[in-house]
């Protein structure tokens, strides 16, 4: 059922969260939380694989995750992505370079990554 997925989500943003924020405290930011939103996504694809190999995760619950992370994620990226924004246009040339640097690595590494899953189906589409 729907409410199966969205408690899954749920968790794995808890869990991103807390382990962002400890993150945070052992680099000494106070009060930051580094990569909570990646930790919880990496979490939802790992714990929903694991339950699709164990033959756990039901087509209600798969589309629950479907259907709230349609909402979720988008969200949860925008809010990411403002988080400190004058505190890095602040801190100069540095904060400035690590943040085009990175986009432009990640943007390279879409291909070469994408390519080594093989062939697969398409994610099923929701019912309108």
């Amino acid at each position: 059922m729907l409410i199966n997925g969205l408690a899954i989500m749920a968790a794995c943003m808890l869990a991103g969260t807390f382990l962002g924020d400890m993150l945070g405290l052992m680099l000494g930011l106070k009060g930051a939380n580094v990569g909570g939103v990646g930790f919880a996504m990496l979490f939802l694809i790992l714990v929903t694989n694991k339950l699709k190999d164990k033959k756990l995760f039901s087509k209600a619950a798969e589309s629950g995750v479907l259907f709230w992370s349609s909402f979720y994620i988008p969200v949860v990226v925008a809010m990411a992505a403002i988080q400190n924004v004058q505190a890095a246009l602040k801190g100069g040339m540095a904060a400035l370079l690590a943040g085009v640097l990175g986009t432009v690595f990640c943007f390279l590494l879409v291909k070469p990554l994408s390519s080594l899953g093989g062939k697969q189906e398409p994610l099923p589409q929701f019912a309108e």
